[in-house]
């Protein structure tokens, strides 16, 4: 049994996840993918009016360097999270405990994937992390209507983005 609310797994397509209330746990995650090389293919995920309380993630893709396919065509929309800890994440280095990572050039792609109406507070300073792959790097990503703070107002949130392409309205 996993810890994910809801985990998106290789071969997934035509989803939609609607009013869903997730916590404790690690919320919704779109894989993993690619682990030992493999070829997964996930699109056509839309996540809607989700609520999230003290999660450790909110809205998550997450892929391992090395494999390939895609992720893409991906909504997430109308989300509120209460003290999250990485609210949104698309991470194209994924090696949970940190063994036996290693650095590969492959990776599967990222892409089509929109935030609209995400709001609510993080526990951590940065409430958005985009860590993607510098030979195959996240495309179109879109962000509207973002509004993420401070769970106990100590710091200012902020966001990390590498290799990330897309746009924010």
């Amino acid at each position: 049994m996993g810890d994910d609310c809801v985990a998106i797994l290789n071969g997934t397509s035509n989803l939609n996840i609607t009013r869903v209330a997730c916590g404790p746990g690690h919320g919704i995650s779109i894989g993993s993918l690619g682990m030992k090389g493999a070829y997964d293919t996930v699109e056509e995920i839309h996540v809607q009016d989700c609520t999230f309380v003290g999660t450790q993630n909110g809205v998550r893709i997450k892929t391992w360097q090395g494999g390939s396919g895609y992720a893409r065509k991906v909504t997430f929309q109308g989300i509120t999270l209460r003290a999250v800890e990485n609210p949104i994440t698309i991470d194209q280095y994924y090696c949970p405990h940190l063994i036996h990572c290693q650095n590969k050039t492959s990776a599967v792609k990222v892409s089509d994937v929109s935030y609209d109406g995400v709001q609510g507070t993080s526990m951590t300073k940065t409430a958005i992390n985009f860590s993607c792959s510098q030979s195959v790097p996240c495309t179109n990503i879109q962000m509207n209507h973002i509004n993420i703070t401070s769970a106990g107002q100590e710091f200012t949130t902020s966001s990390f983005c590498l290799n990330a392409h897309g746009r924010a309205g």
